[in-house]
């Protein structure tokens, strides 16, 4: 048996606005984004930068029970982990574009590690894992 997670629903207040943040702030490519005519909702998929795995959904919020979650669809606990194989040029880099680190990087057995908050305040782990890691990305 061979199964893998396709995508991660992310719920968001705009489309747009969403897809600038992603796109322009953490150079994730926009994979797909269509009309769906029957739903009146667009279909929207973005990936990390040469990610061939998980890919994000970003879903607009479209109820006022679904709007209450947006920034918080963990309890603000950390949500998602942005793997990298070079921490410290991506930090950097989302730094100068004015991404909000909430806890600063960290050196453990693992890799290295710091929390930042997205456009609506869902923390995410920005990790290079340590070489030898399973998770560690491959040269």
């Amino acid at each position: 048996m061979r199964q893998t997670l396709a995508h991660i629903a992310l719920i968001v207040k705009d489309y747009d606005e969403a897809i600038a943040f992603y796109t322009q702030k953490l150079h994730f490519t926009l994979v797909e984004d269509s009309y769906q005519p029957e739903q009146d909702k667009r279909w929207v998929v973005i990936a990390p930068p040469g990610s061939q795995g998980t890919s994000l959904l970003l879903a607009r919020g479209s109820s006022p029970e679904q709007a209450a979650f947006i920034g918080n669809q963990a309890g603000g606990r950390v949500f998602l982990f942005l793997s990298t194989d070079d921490f410290w040029r991506d930090f950097k880099d989302m730094q100068d574009k004015g991404i909000r680190f909430i806890r600063e990087p960290k050196q453990a057995d693992y890799g290295t590690v710091a929390v930042f908050e997205d456009l609506y305040g869902n923390l995410w782990d920005l990790i290079e894992f340590a070489k030898g890691h399973p998770l560690a990305l491959k040269e």
